[in-house]
C-alpha cells in the first residue's frame, strides 16, 4: 500500500486521473472498475477535461460499477445508472455497450450477481478500479462484518450509510435498504487499486484502514494485502494518520520513472 497525501482534494483528483490516463495510453481496452458518490466526481470531471482538451481515448475501454440500489431503476435519478450518465459518460467516446453496472431491478438477485463475476472474467479482470471509503470504512457496499473474501451480492445497508445516502434522495423512505455490490474478493483481484478519501470526516477511518489491525471491521483495511493499493487523500484527510511524515518523505523521493 501507497499512501500519496496531495494538498487538496483537487490535487488528488488531478493525479488520480493521470494515473488513469496513463493506464489508458499504455493499454487502450483497459478494464477499469468505478465509484460512484461525491467522492470520485472531480476525477471524472479532470477524466473529461483530458478527453476534450488531450484527446485521452475511451472508445476501447470497459468499465465496470461497483454497485447500484435495489429496486431502482436505471432512470431513476438517484440511481448509478444515471450518475455514471452524467458524470461521465455522457461527456466521453465511451462505448455504452461496453459499461456495466448492476441490475437493480433484477428478479433474480443469485443469478444477476453470478453473471456480473462472468462478466468481469470474460473481460479479463479489472485493471484499475477507483475506490472511495464510508465514514466506517465500508468500500463498495460492503459494510462493517462483510466477509473479506465475499462476492458480488446483496447486501443490507447500514442506517449510517442510508443517511450518508439521503441528500440524493426526495424523503428518508425513499432512501433503498438493499444493493447490489461488488464484494471484497472481487475488489482484490483488481490488478491496481487507487482510492480517494477526503476531508477531516474521513480521517479516523482512513486511518484505521492504512495504519489499523486487518478486520472485517474496517473492511477497507484488506487494501493492505493488496499488491498494488495506492491511497489518493488531501491534508485534512491525512490528519489523523500517524506516518503521514513518512508518506511525504516515500513520495518526494520516488525515483522519476515511479512518478506519474
Amino acid at each position: 500500500m501507497e499512501v500519496l497525501i496531495q494538498p487538496t482534494k483537487q490535487d488528488a483528483c488531478a493525479l488520480g486521473a493521470r494515473w488513469i490516463a496513463r493506464l489508458l495510453r499504455a493499454k487502450p481496452d483497459a478494464v477499469l472498475g468505478l465509484a460512484t458518490g461525491s467522492t470520485p466526481v472531480l476525477l471524472y470531471q479532470e477524466l473529461i477535461r483530458l478527453h476534450r482538451e488531450e484527446g485521452l481515448d475511451f472508445k476501447e475501454v470497459t468499465t465496470f460499477n461497483l454497485d447500484e440500489y435495489l429496486g431502482l431503476a436505471p432512470t431513476h435519478a438517484a440511481s448509478y445508472h444515471q450518475f455514471m450518465e452524467e458524470n461521465l459518460f455522457r461527456h466521453i467516446n465511451i462505448d455504452e455497450k461496453k459499461t456495466h453496472i448492476p441490475d437493480g431491478l433484477t428478479t433474480d438477485v443469485p443469478d444477476t450477481c453470478r453473471k456480473y463475476e462472468e462478466a468481469i472474467l470474460a473481460a479479463g479482470g479489472i485493471d484499475l478500479q477507483i475506490l472511495g471509503i464510508g465514514g466506517d470504512g465500508h468500500i463498495g457496499f460492503n459494510e462493517p462484518s462483510s466477509s473479506l473474501a465475499s462476492r458480488t451480492r446483496i447486501k443490507t445497508l447500514t442506517e449510517r450509510t442510508r443517511q450518508d445516502n439521503a441528500p440524493f434522495f426526495d424523503c428518508a423512505e425513499d432512501i433503498p435498504r438493499h444493493v447490489l455490490t461488488m464484494g471484497v474478493g472481487t475488489i482484490m483481484e483488481a490488478r491496481e487499486i487507487v482510492l480517494l478519501a477526503f476531508g477531516e470526516a474521513k480521517a479516523k477511518t482512513l486511518a484505521d484502514a492504512v495504519e489499523g489491525p486487518v478486520t472485517a471491521s474496517v473492511p477497507a483495511s484488506i487494501l493492505q494485502f493488496h499488491q498494488k493499493a495506492t491511497i489518493l487523500v488531501d491534508e485534512d484527510g491525512a490528519s489523523q494518520l500517524k506516518r503521514a511524515e513518512y508518506y511525504h518523505w516515500v513520495h518526494s523521493n520516488k525515483p522519476a520513472w515511479q512518478k506519474v
